[in-house]
C-alpha cells in the first residue's frame, strides 16, 4: 500500500524524501546507533494505512547505554556559564525555524495532522518554548537566611535535578518534545527522550539538529521504541532523577507505581474530559465558532479538546446551528493535502477508539446530529461528530474519546453548570464564555481545572504553566513551574568566629 508521498499531488521536498528513506536509528552520545538486538518497529501513514519505514526500537540494553551518556554528560551541561546554555539553546531555536517546512511535512505525513497546522502552531511553539527557556539559564537563584543560632550564615543554591527521562505523546511530536526538554536544559539538567512510536520521525529530525547546534553529547538522547520496553525501562533506571510524562491517564498511573521504586520525581499531564461552557449573554456567533474549533481542531486529538459542550438552554438551538454548519465546512483529508482542515486519527487503534464510542454513545440513547456512522476504507479517517441527547452519566459526556466527537448539553444556571462540570475524574482545562465579569470570576475560580479559558480556547503560551488537576495528573509544563520542577534546593551553612 502506498503513502502519501507517492501522491504526485503533494509537492514533498527532496530533503524529506532523503530523511525519509534513511536509516532511522538511536541517537545517544550524540551519534547515531542501531538498537543493539537489532529491533525495529514500523510507522504508518494515516491517510493511507501505507508502511512509511522502519525505525530502531531500542531494548534496556540502549536506553541503559543512553541513560549512562545523560549522566555522565550531566556535569559538562550544568557547569557551562548560563550565557553558553543560553547561546546553544537559541541556536537549536534557530535551526528549528530553517527547518519548519521539514517538521511540517513529516509530522504531517506520520501523524496525519493537517500540514498548515503544524506549519503554524507545533514548530513554532517548540522554537519559543526553547528560547523562552534559555533566558532562564541565567536566573536561577538562591536565597540567603539568618538562623537563629549565633555565629552562623546560611545560603541555598538551585541546582539541576539530574537525569530527565521525557516520554512524549504523538498528538504533538515535535512541541511536545521541547516543552519537556527545553526546562531541562535551562535548568542544568540532561534528557532521554522517548517519543511515542507513532510519531517519532520528527524527534530524529530534531536530533540531527541537536548536533548541528553544538550542543555537547550526552546532553539529549533520543531512544526510539515502545513504551512497554523503551519506556519502562527509562521509568525504572536507578540514574534517572525525574519523569516527565505527557499521555493516558492509564499509563500515568503505571508510571507512578514504577518510578516509586526508585524515589524519582514524576510529573505527569494526562487525559482530559473539558467542558465548554457557553451563558446566554456570550458573543454567541463567536462562542460557537470556537467551540466547533476547541473540539475539532487535530482531529479531537488534544487533550484540552472542547468535547462536552454545555449551553445555556435559551440560546441552545442558535449554538447548535452554528456548530453543525462549521463541521459540514470541513474539509477531512490527508493531512499533506493544503486544501484539508481536518485529517485522520492517528492508527487503527484509534479508530476503533473513536468510532466505538460513538457507537455505544448512541446505543445507550444519545443522537448524532452529524457524523455516527463511519465506513472503513484506506486511512483512519472519521467524520466530525455531534452527539446530543447525552445524559451526564454516560460513558461520552465521563471518559476521554480522544477524537472530532462532541456532545451538546443545556443548562439552567451557573450552580448548575458548575457542579456537572465537575463531576467527572479529569480536571485539564475548560472554557467559559459570557460578558458578566462575575460569572466569568466565579465560574473560572469553581471549575477542578488547571487551565480555565474566558472568552476564548486553546490558547498557550511556554511563559504560562500547563497541567491539570485529578485524574488530568500533576506537575507543570512551561512557566517558571515547569523549570522549578527540574531544580533541586541545597542548603549551604556556615559558621564564622
Amino acid at each position: 500500500m502506498t503513502t502519501s508521498l507517492d501522491n504526485p499531488q503533494f509537492s514533498i521536498l527532496s530533503s524529506v524524501r532523503e530523511f525519509v528513506s534513511s536509516p532511522h536509528q538511536l541517537f545517544i552520545d550524540n551519534e547515531f546507533v542501531d538498537a543493539a538486538d537489532g529491533a525495529t518497529f514500523e510507522t504508518f501513514d494515516p491517510a493511507t494505512e501505507g508502511l512509511i519505514t522502519s525505525i530502531a526500537s531500542a531494548g534496556t540494553v540502549d536506553v541503559d547505554r543512553a541513560v549512562n551518556s545523560a549522566y555522565a554528560a550531566l556535569p559538562v551541561w550544568s557547569q557551562l556559564p548560563p550565557a553558553v546554555r543560553f547561546a546553544l539553546m537559541t541556536r537549536l531555536a534557530d535551526l528549528i525555524d530553517e527547518n519548519v517546512e521539514s517538521f511540517a511535512q513529516i509530522d504531517s505525513l506520520d501523524v496525519g495532522k493537517p500540514i498548515a497546522t503544524v506549519r503554524m502552531a507545533d514548530v513554532p511553539l517548540a522554537a519559543d518554548a526553547l528560547r523562552y527557556y534559555a533566558g532562564w539559564a541565567s536566573k536561577i537563584e538562591g536565597s540567603t537566611h539568618t538562623p537563629n543560632i549565633p555565629g552562623t550564615t546560611v545560603y541555598t543554591r538551585r541546582e539541576p535535578i539530574g537525569v530527565v527521562g521525557a516520554i512524549v505523546p504523538w498528538n504533538f511530536p515535535v512541541a511536545g518534545a521541547m516543552w519537556k526538554v527545553a526546562p531541562a536544559l535551562a535548568a542544568g539538567c540532561t534528557v532521554v527522550l522517548k517519543p511515542a512510536e507513532q510519531s517519532s520521525l520528527s524527534a530524529l529530525l530534531l536530533a540531527r539538529l541537536i548536533a548541528e547546534a553544538g550542543i555537547p553529547p550526552g546532553v539529549v538522547n533520543v531512544v526510539t521504541g515502545l513504551g512497554e520496553v523503551a519506556g519502562v525501562a527509562l521509568v525504572e533506571h536507578e540514574k534517572v532523577a525525574r519523569i516527565s510524562f505527557t499521555g493516558s491517564t492509564a499509563v500515568g498511573i503505571d508510571i507512578s507505581r514504577r518510578a516509586a521504586s526508585t524515589l524519582k520525581t514524576v510529573s505527569l499531564e494526562l487525559g482530559g474530559k473539558c467542558p465548554n461552557i457557553i451563558f446566554a449573554d456570550a458573543d454567541i456567533a463567536t462562542a460557537a465558532t470556537v467551540a466547533a474549533s476547541a473540539i475539532f481542531f487535530n482531529t479531537g486529538q488534544t487533550c484540552s479538546a472542547g468535547s462536552r459542550l454545555m449551553v445555556e438552554r435559551s440560546v441552545y438551538d442558535e449554538v447548535l446551528e452554528i456548530i453543525t454548519a462549521a463541521a459540514d465546512q470541513l474539509v477531512v483529508g490527508p493531512g499533506l493535502d493544503e486544501t484539508s482542515t481536518m485529517g485522520p486519527l492517528v492508527s487503527d487503534e484509534q479508530y476503533r477508539r473513536v468510532t466505538g464510542y460513538v457507537k455505544l454513545g448512541q446505543e445507550v440513547g444519545a443522537k448524532a446530529i452529524r457524523g455516527g456512522t463511519q465506513t472503513k476504507g484506506d486511512g483512519y479517517f472519521v467524520a466530525p461528530t455531534i452527539l446530543v441527547d447525552a445524559d451526564d452519566q454516560m460513558p461520552i459526556v465521563q471518559e476521554e474519546i480522544f477524537g472530532p466527537v462532541l456532545t451538546v448539553q443545556t443548562f439552567d444556571s451557573a450552580d448548575e453548570v458548575i457542579a456537572r462540570a465537575n463531576d467527572v475524574s479529569y480536571g485539564l482545562a475548560a472554557g467559559v464564555w459570557t460578558s458578566n465579569l462575575n460569572t466569568a470570576h466565579k465560574v473560572a475560580s469553581s471549575l477542578k481545572v488547571g487551565t480555565v479559558w474566558t472568552n476564548t480556547y486553546n490558547y498557550l503560551d511556554a511563559s504560562v504553566p500547563w497541567g491539570g488537576m485529578k485524574a488530568s495528573g500533576h506537575g507543570r509544563d512551561m512557566g517558571r513551574e515547569g523549570l522549578e520542577s527540574h531544580l533541586q534546593t541545597k542548603a549551604i551553612w556556615t559558621a564564622f568566629s
